[in-house]
C-alpha cells in the first residue's frame, strides 16, 4: 500500500501471462450506474503504464472502448475484463454494469473475482442494489474496499460520505469501515470550493500530492497535525480490533507506539479475511497528467491487501454424472485444469469469444477440452457434455486482443474458437471430465414476445435467438405452446433493448414487438347438454353420426374427464374412443373464445349409428359439434393463470408494495420479516396483471426489492375484465 513503501513503485505496463497465481489479483468493481467504475478503471490503467496520456493503448483502441450497442445507450451494459501489471504484480481488473437489469454481468465479475471494489460517487451516495451485493459479497466473505469518486463535484464530501459508508456497510462493527487516507484540498476557488489535489496518508502521516500530475510526497506542516492524528487514533484502533494479535490491543490501550510496519501487515491480513473494508478516495488524471489522484494507492491496496487466487475456496466440483471430486490443492497450475465460462461474445470478424476463469490447471492454446454444460433448459440451453478444441488464448484491452501462451490456475483469458461453450460451462480435461457447481443466476421476468419482421428474418430468427441466449444466461426463451407466441424473458427494459439491438445489429435479424399474451382457459360455469349429429348423403358412402353428451363442471386442476354412458349400443364400442378423440380436440381448440377447455367432464349419453354410413371420423365431428351446441347453452367461465408472488422488500416499502399488489387484484396471503430491515411479502395475483412488474417494483422501491413467481392455477376472471378481453380480441 501507499503507507507501506511510501514510495513508488514502478509500473509494469501491459499485462502479460502470470507466472504464478501469488502474483494474479483479480478484483471486481461494484457500483450503480454513473459512479464512476470505467473511468477509474482507465485512471489505473494510465497510472500503470497500460494506456498513454491520451488513454489509448500502445497498439490501437482505448480501454474503455465500448461497442455500438453501448454508445447507444449510454451505459456500460457488459463485463469487461482489463489486465494490467503493477510492481510485478497483474491485475485483472472486472468492470461491471451498474443498471440493476444487467446484474447478471455483474455475478459473472464476483465469480470471477477474488475480492472487490465498490465504487461510491461522492455526489450520488449508495444505493440500494449496491447495499444488496454488499450483502451478498459479505455472505461469502468476499473481501472488499471501498473507493470515493466524484470529489471534483460542488457538493462532495468524503468525510461524509466516508461516515455513510460506514453506517451503510459496517453493520454493527461500523470501525470496520475507516479512510486510510484523507483529501488534501488546493486553494478555494472563486465559487468557495477547494478542490482535492493530493492525499494524507493516516499511517505513514505523509502528504500525497497530485497537483503536479505526478505524484510527491512531502511531510504535513504543523496546522495539519492535529487532525491527521484524529483520524489515525480511530483508524490504529480499528486496525487493532481485527488483528489476529490478541495481546496487539493490550499493548496499545497501554501506551506502546505500534509500528507502522506492523499496522499495515495487520491491515493487510484484516481486508484479505474480510473483515476490514478501507476507504480510498480516486480520480483520474487531468488532461497531461500521467497519474490519477489516488491511483497508486488503490494499486497498492490491490496488490497488498487484498487475497491472492490461492486463497480463494473454489466452487465445488463433480464428474458430469455427479459424483463428488476433490481437487486437493485448487489453484495448482500443476492439478487437473478445471476453467469456468463466465462470459461470452461475438465478435464479426473473429467469431464466439468465451472470458474463462481458470481454476485448476493450466490452459494452453490449441488442445482439446471437454465442454460440461449444467444446462437450463428452461431458459432454452441444453445440457451438453461434448469435447472441443479450442483456438488462442488472449488478454483483451479495449478493442485489442493479446496473444498468450498459457493461462494458469488464478488467471483470466480470453477463448476463440469455442463453439459449443455457454456461459456457466465447465472446461476440463477430455480424458478426466469435471463440472463445477453453477452460481446463481437472477430469475428474468419481464416477457418480450416478438415475431420476425419479413420471411427473411424468418429463416434467421431460430440461429440468431440461439445464439443470444447462449451469451447472456440470465435470458430465458420460451416458445409458448398455448399462445404460439416467441416469448424471451428478460430483466428489464434496458435488457429488453440490448436484446432487440443485437439480434439487429450482430445477427441480421429484424423483429417486431407483439403484445404478450398469457395462457387463458375456458370452463363450464354450470352443467349442459349437447346433441351433435353429422349426417351427410350426397351419392355413394355417406356420414353418419349422432351422439349426445352431457357436460359438466368439475374442480380446478381436474383436466377433461370422459365418461361413457351408453347403454343399448346405440353408439358402437369401436366409435366410443372417435367421441372422445372429437370433444378433446374440440375442447383444445375452445367452445366460447378460442381458448382451451379445461376442468370439465364429459359424459356419452346417447347417440345413434348406421351399420354401412358411420364411420370414426363422422363420430369425431359429431362428438365436437355435440361439445359446441353444449357451450352454446351454457355459461362460459374464462380462466386466467394466478401466481404466487413473492417479494423481498424493505420494511419502508412494505405498504407500498401490499397496496400495488392488491391494485392487481392480488391477494395477500402473508408477511413474514427477512432480517435487514426487510420483509417477505406474499400474495396471489392473476398473470395480466404482473407482466410488466418487474419493471415497476424497481420503481415503487427505488431498485431494492426482488421478487419471485410461480404458476399456481387457473380461476375465473371477472366478468368485467372478461368482457373487456373478448373486446379487444
Amino acid at each position: 500500500m501507499g503507507d507501506k513503501a511510501n514510495a513508488h513503485p514502478g509500473a509494469a505496463g501491459r499485462a502479460t501471462a502470470a507466472d504464478h497465481p501469488a502474483s494474479v489479483r483479480n478484483v471486481v468493481l461494484v457500483g450503480h450506474s454513473g459512479s464512476g467504475k470505467t473511468t477509474l478503471v482507465e485512471a489505473l490503467a494510465l497510472t500503470a503504464g497500460a494506456v498513454n496520456r491520451a488513454g489509448r493503448v500502445e497498439d490501437g483502441g482505448t480501454v474503455s472502448d465500448y461497442d455500438e450497442i453501448e454508445h447507444r445507450q449510454q451505459r456500460s451494459v457488459q463485463l469487461s475484463l482489463v489486465p494490467v501489471e503493477w510492481g510485478g504484480y497483474k491485475i485483472n481488473l472486472l468492470d461491471t454494469p451498474g443498471y440493476a437489469d444487467f446484474v447478471g454481468e455483474l455475478r459473472a465479475g464476483l465469480r470471477a473475482a477474488d475480492a472487490a471494489l465498490f465504487v461510491v460517487s461522492a455526489s450520488d451516495g449508495v444505493d440500494g442494489s449496491t447495499r444488496m451485493v454488499w450483502e451478498e459479497c459479505a455472505a461469502v466473505g468476499m473481501p472488499r474496499a471501498i473507493v470515493v469518486t466524484h470529489l471534483e463535484a460542488a457538493r462532495a464530501d468524503f468525510e461524509e460520505m466516508t461516515r455513510v459508508c460506514a453506517e451503510t456497510f459496517g453493520g454493527d462493527d461500523p470501525d470496520a469501515v475507516l479512510p486510510l487516507y484523507l483529501p488534501l484540498h488546493g486553494p478555494q476557488g472563486p465559487d468557495g470550493h477547494a478542490p482535492v489535489t493530493g492525499l494524507t496518508g493516516l499511517l505513514s502521516q505523509k502528504l500525497f500530492d497530485y497537483s503536479s500530475g505526478e505524484r510527491k510526497e512531502s511531510e504535513p506542516g504543523p496546522e495539519q497535525l492535529p487532525a491527521i492524528e484524529e483520524a489515525r487514533d480511530r483508524l490504529i484502533e480499528g486496525i487493532i480490533a481485527e488483528s489476529e494479535d490478541e495481546t496487539l490491543m493490550d499493548r496499545y490501550l497501554g501506551g506502546e507506539a505500534i509500528d507502522v510496519k506492523t499496522l499495515v501487515d495487520d491491515l493487510e491480513r484484516a481486508v484479505a479475511r474480510g473483515v476490514f473494508h478501507p476507504v480510498l478516495a480516486a480520480a483520474p488524471a487531468a488532461e497531461g497528467a500521467r497519474q490519477g489522484l489516488g491511483t497508486v494507492e488503490l494499486l497498492e491496496l490491490i496488490t497488498g491487501g487484498f487475497p491472492t487466487p490461492l486463497e480463494r475456496e473454489a466452487p465445488s466440483v463433480t464428474t458430469p454424472d455427479g459424483r463428488p471430486r476433490d481437487l486437493q490443492g485448487a489453484c495448482d497450475p500443476d492439478g487437473p485444469l478445471v476453467a469456468e465460462v463466465v462470459k461470452t461474445a461475438s465478435d464479426p470478424y473473429v467469431g464466439r469469444i468465451s472470458l474463462v476463469r481458470v481454476f485448476s490447471g493450466t490452459l494452453h492454446p490449441d488442445e482439446t477440452v471437454h465442454v460440461s454444460g449444467h444446462g437450463l433448459a428452461d431458459r432454452g440451453h441444453e445440457d451438453h457434455d461434448v469435447d472441443e478444441r479450442i483456438g488462442a488464448l488472449s488478454a483483451p484491452f479495449g478493442k485489442q486482443q493479446r496473444t498468450l501462451t498459457r493461462c494458469i490456475a488464478g488467471d483470466l483469458a480470453c477463448v476463440a474458437k469455442l463453439s459449443r461453450a455457454e456461459t456457466g460451462d465447465t472446461l476440463s480435461a477430455k480424458d478426466d471430465p469435471l463440472l463445477m457447481e453453477p452460481w446463481e443466476m437472477p430469475d428474468p421476468l419481464l416477457p418480450l414476445a416478438i415475431h420476425a419482421h419479413s420471411k427473411a428474418d424468418e429463416d434467421k430468427l431460430s440461429q440468431g435467438l440461439a445464439r443470444l441466449v447462449a451469451e447472456d444466461p440470465t435470458m430465458r426463451l420460451e416458445q409458448n405452446q398455448d399462445t404460439h407466441q416467441v416469448v424471451l424473458w428478460c430483466l428489464g427494459e434496458a435488457h429488453a433493448d440490448v436484446a432487440l439491438e443485437r439480434l439487429r445489429s450482430r445477427y441480421g435479424v429484424q423483429v417486431d414487438v407483439v403484445p404478450h399474451k398469457v395462457s387463458l382457459r375456458e370452463t363450464f360455469a354450470d352443467k349442459s347438454a349437447g346433441r351433435g349429429r353429422h349426417v351427410k348423403q350426397s351419392g355413394g358412402h355417406g356420414q353418419y353420426a349422432i351422439c349426445e353428451i352431457e357436460v359438466e363442471p368439475l374442480p380446478g386442476g381436474s383436466g377433461i374427464e370422459f365418461v361413457d354412458k351408453v347403454v343399448g349400443g346405440a353408439v358402437p364400442r369401436q366409435f366410443i374412443p372417435s367421441v372422445e378423440k372429437g370433444v378433446r380436440t374440440q375442447a383444445a381448440k375452445g367452445v366460447a373464445a378460442g381458448y382451451p377447455l379445461i376442468d370439465v367432464r364429459i359424459t356419452l349419453r346417447d347417440g345413434k349409428a348406421h351399420s354401412v354410413d358411420s364411420s370414426d371420423a363422422a363420430f369425431q365431428t359429431a362428438g365436437a359439434l355435440a361439445l359446441r351446441e353444449a357451450a352454446a347453452d351454457a355459461k362460459i367461465h374464462l380462466l386466467e393463470p394466478v401466481a404466487e408472488v413473492s417479494v423481498l422488500v424493505g420494511d419502508s416499502y412494505v405498504g407500498a408494495v401490499m397496496s400495488d399488489l392488491s391494485g392487481r387484484r392480488g391477494r395477500v396471503v402473508g408477511t413474514e420479516q427477512s432480517g435487514g430491515g426487510r420483509t417477505l411479502v406474499r400474495a396471489e395475483v392473476p398473470e395480466i396483471e404482473i407482466d410488466r412488474y418487474a419493471v415497476d417494483l424497481r420503481s415503487l422501491s427505488h431498485g431494492t426489492a426482488r421478487f419471485g413467481r410461480r404458476y399456481t392455477r387457473h380461476e375465473p376472471m371477472p366478468v368485467q375484465v372478461a368482457e373487456r378481453l373478448r373486446e379487444r380480441a
